[in-house]
């Protein structure tokens, strides 16, 4: 089987390219299951309803989120939807889940999303709470949107897992890197997927103001930037038998 896994989609831009470039993505690569981070997919960053129904229309099957996921008002009424996740290790009790399970007939794909503490917010221990979510799945088919600012800690849950899911793929900050490798021959892992949306950015921001308060150190309003997009993905082929990584390739589409 083919899943693919698209990086944080940015603002209107990023949905509207995503809507233009996913359909034919997967016909050329035969996806079986699409997963799309779409914690800035609103103005401003955050999800709203409206641009989640713009993932949806793309083609993915289920959303993953991060540290703005409640950043929108109507948090309450998208994580009514199973499809769309938050990561699993906020507080016990809070709206919304951290594990999806997709049901093919022959097969069972499961999809986790969790979020680093490292220069993050303080949730709860990324990698107790992964080990507590593996407990209840039962399925060898399992995949990890770790959304996490240092490398370091994206690298440390890819060995934590290593031969324990499928897949380990980090989303967050923006920038495809180049480390796409399999773990102890069994687990997929990139440090981070990428972004989805106007490529002359600062992670999807206008290039000046977000220059601006590095210069000179002030605040400055930033807003979405425009021009041509990108979109960034990783797309892991796995023996659903036994849940094994056998391949994985970064995407780049301009």
């Amino acid at each position: 089987m083919n899943l693919l896994h698209i990086g944080d989609v940015v603002g209107a831009a990023g949905c509207l390219f995503l809507q233009e470039k996913l359909p034919q993505i997967k016909r050329e690569h035969h996806i079986d299951i699409t997963v799309v981070n779409g914690e800035n997919s609103a103005q401003g960053n955050g999800i709203t309803v409206h641009s989640m129904e713009q993932i949806f229309a793309a083609g993915a099957d289920l959303i993953t989120t991060g540290n703005h996921c409640f950043k929108c008002r109507e948090a309450l009424r998208i994580y009514d939807n199973s499809m769309v996740l938050r990561p699993a290790n906020y507080p016990e009790g809070c709206v919304g889940k951290g594990v999806a399970e997709i049901d093919f007939g022959y097969c069972w794909v499961a999809v986790m999303n969790l979020s680093g503490t490292t220069y993050m917010d303080p949730l709860d221990n990324p990698f107790t709470t992964v080990d507590r979510l593996l407990e209840k799945i039962d399925t060898p088919n399992i995949f990890l949107d770790f959304h996490a600012e240092a490398t370091a800690e994206k690298k440390a849950m890819g060995y934590h897992l290593a031969k324990r899911v499928t897949a380990v793929l980090g989303t967050h900050t923006h920038v495809q890197t180049a480390d796409e490798t399999i773990l102890e021959d069994h687990t997929g892992y990139l440090t981070d997927v990428g972004m989805t949306g106007p490529e002359r950015s600062i992670l999807g921001v206008a290039v000046e103001p977000a220059l601006d308060r590095f210069r000179f150190r002030f605040p400055s309003r930033f807003t979405e930037a425009d021009g041509s997009c990108i979109m960034c993905g990783v797309i892991v082929n796995f023996d659903e038998k036994c849940g094994e990584c056998m391949k994985i390739d970064r995407i780049i589409v301009r």
